[in-house]
């Protein structure tokens, strides 16, 4: 429930009044200017604070004169996940009707720089005011995020981060952190001495790399009766996904886990049962989908990692709006938790 300045909501002009500065100053302050003592700008901080005071985004979009323009550039390319964003996207663009928002959702080839690096050349400021984009860790796309920066199109990383770019906020788990899960989970079951095999989608991909490094870690020093088979890559594609699955299979008549950390969780469910190897090798992989879903039923997949894509949507929007607001502040999301789904707790 806000807090209200006698019955009404509070205003910049309640702001000044009780930080005792003016308006400009608020201003200033609100946008992350300088020209602010610290001591004043403390001020108006804690006035805020006292008040409750909560910017009007939709007022201040409605001042531009025109709507608040966010595309998303998501790989392509039969990955579950990606199109669970895209239906996302979907749901927020009939959602957000009357908000001063315009959204946009355009494909991009799955796992290829180029393609990715030509969406970001072409965007141009008069039409884009943001990009929320998927990206592949790769120098050349980083330098592409810098140029479309300049060029005035500010851009959000979506579930795999470029810290080394000009990007302006990232939304996603925390992958080292689901990594680690990964392992947590996978040691607990797997108890007798054996091998855990490893399918990524691909390590050019950051998000790839973090869950790798994390499960890693916790696996090697917590659980040593466990040996690391792999990574090898399934591109995020079902049928590499299955040939991957189907070698870790065959090569490793010891193997007691699989951990897949990207997409193709079809193929990784076909090769379980052409191998007669389901329900007999604990597997932890990611992202609810109806693959997924039915793989735990069916006792296929013992534990499924999910980011929820509709609040992932959400945050990138609400920082995207934060961003239009106020170019030169430091955007705050929500965090995006990682969902641990088993048989038993399935909605």
């Amino acid at each position: 429930m806000e807090e209200t300045v006698e019955g009404k909501r509070a205003t910049v002009h309640d702001v000044a009044r009780t930080a005792g500065v003016s308006l400009a100053t608020v201003d200033r302050v609100l946008n992350a200017r300088p020209g602010v003592r610290p001591e004043t700008a403390e001020k108006v901080e804690n006035a805020i604070k006292a008040l409750d005071f909560r910017r009007d985004l939709s007022a201040s979009l409605l001042a531009r004169a025109r709507d608040l323009r966010v595309t998303f550039l998501i790989p392509d390319g039969g990955n579950a996940f990606m199109e669970s964003l895209v239906a996302a996207v979907g749901r927020r663009m009939r959602a957000i009707r009357n908000e001063r928002l315009t959204l946009a959702a355009t494909p991009y080839h799955a796992l290829d720089p180029a393609a990715l690096i030509s969406r970001l050349d072409g965007l141009n400021p008069r039409e884009i005011d943001c990009a929320v984009i998927v990206a592949p860790d790769d120098p050349a796309v980083a330098k592409a995020v810098d140029s479309a920066t300049r060029r005035g199109v500010a851009i959000i990383t979506l579930v795999s981060d470029l810290p080394n770019s000009s990007r302006r906020h990232f939304i996603g788990i925390d992958n080292q952190a689901a990594g680690r899960t990964a392992a947590s989970l996978l040691g607990r079951f797997c108890a007798t001495p054996g091998k855990v095999g490893i399918i990524a989608g691909s390590l050019g991909l950051r998000d790839h790399r973090e869950r790798f490094e994390g499960f890693a870690g916790v696996l090697g020093r917590e659980f040593q009766h466990l040996e690391i088979v792999g990574p090898l890559e399934g591109f995020d594609d079902d049928g590499a996904t299955e040939a991957a699955a189907l070698k870790l299979l065959e090569l490793h008549k010891d193997l007691t886990g699989v951990y897949n950390l990207g997409a193709g969780n079809a193929g990784l469910v076909a090769a379980l049962g052409k191998t007669h190897r389901a329900g007999n090798v604990r597997v932890v992989a990611h992202e609810l989908s109806d693959t997924t879903r039915g793989a735990l039923r069916a006792g296929t997949l013992d534990v499924v990692l999910d980011q929820n894509p509709d609040g992932e949507i959400r945050a990138a929007i609400a920082a995207a709006r934060q961003v239009a607001m106020s170019p030169d502040a430091a955007v705050h999301s929500e965090t995006i938790e990682i969902g641990i789904f088993l048989r038993d707790n399935l909605r």
